[in-house]
């Protein structure tokens, strides 16, 4: 199949509106404290670290997009800053497990010029109280994310633009360690084919291996609301499953769209259809995913398992 050829996302969220269930779907907005007039969005989901269950938030001033990320624990119903827990300056912080070894990492951007440089930085350790930064991605990169295999090596999936990925597609590679994370590694990898039509983008956001050996991907999936514009941005929250071994993807889909959520403000009005998907916690047949919503706001929302009961 050539790239032309490949579904538009437009057309995925139209086959998404027809399949959905029209019943209202249990969502709510979550609460932060402690921050001012910022606003926190694009969050991980709850995770448990140093003995606390906490999230991970990028906040900022409505006006501009250098962010500080900051760990929350949940008081009183709504999430405070954990006392004495590292602040760090990126956007979209992520988290995962290898090993038995928390790995967080988020975005930085640099102002060169007039306009920006940004890049994906890892850190590692115990619990968000002792992270040691290891790695720093290719400059304007963001979603590269890991998951342990069924075989002992990691899975690295990649978001190459410009000549090799034009406006975002996926990549996959493995390592045989945490140490192998490499620049030259990231740009090994072999892009996912057929899956955006080259006006369309998309990246990973989380990865869970599942227990048949295969990976259940978190992901987003974007476009503009008309090509040759390039204003209005339509982001919806999407999942695959990826084979490992075969290096193939199936089950390719969307499952959460804006309209699904809680009215808000946007950060600006080419934002107002965005959902930025963050984490999945999965639940036996049911999954509860944490989303970023208009560039303003952390929500989560029920959905049904995209990964199945496995």
């Amino acid at each position: 199949m050539r790239d032309e050829s490949v579904k538009r996302v437009r057309d995925l969220f139209s086959e998404f509106q027809q399949k959905r269930q029209k019943t209202e779907k249990k969502t709510a907005k979550i609460r932060f404290k402690d921050v001012g007039e910022k606003d926190v969005y694009n969050i991980t989901a709850p995770f448990q670290s140093a003995d606390k269950i906490v999230i991970a938030g990028r906040v900022e001033p409505r006006g501009h997009e250098f962010s500080k990320v900051i760990f929350f624990e949940e008081k009183d119903a709504a999430w405070w800053p954990v006392k004495d827990a590292p602040i760090y300056g990126l956007q979209d912080p992520f988290i995962t497990t290898i090993r038995n070894e928390l790995i967080f990492g988020g975005v930085k951007v640099h102002a060169v010029g007039q306009g920006l440089e940004w890049r994906t930085i890892m850190f590692r350790g115990p619990d968000i109280f002792h992270l040691t930064e290891f790695f720093h991605g290719p400059v304007g990169m963001k979603d590269i994310r890991l998951c342990d295999l069924e075989n002992g090596r990691i899975g690295l999936f990649t978001r190459p633009q410009g000549v090799v990925g034009g406006r975002g597609k996926i990549g996959y590679v493995e390592i045989d360690n945490l140490e192998d994370l490499t620049k030259e590694v990231i740009h090994s990898a072999v892009l996912l084919e057929d899956m955006y039509h080259p006006l369309d983008w998309g990246g990973v956001n989380e990865a869970h291996l599942l227990t048949n050996g295969e990976i259940g991907v978190l992901a987003h999936a974007a476009c503009f609301a008309q090509d040759h514009l390039m204003q209005e941005r339509h982001y919806y929250a999407k999942s695959f499953i990826f084979n490992p071994v075969l290096k193939k993807f199936r089950d390719f889909k969307i499952i959460a769209s804006r309209d699904q959520f809680l009215a808000g403000p946007a950060k600006r009005h080419d934002l107002a259809n965005v959902v930025f998907s963050s984490g999945l916690i999965r639940q036996g047949g049911k999954a509860i995913l944490y989303a970023g919503v208009s560039d303003t706001e952390a929500h989560w929302i029920e959905i049904d398992d995209p990964f199945g009961v496995k």
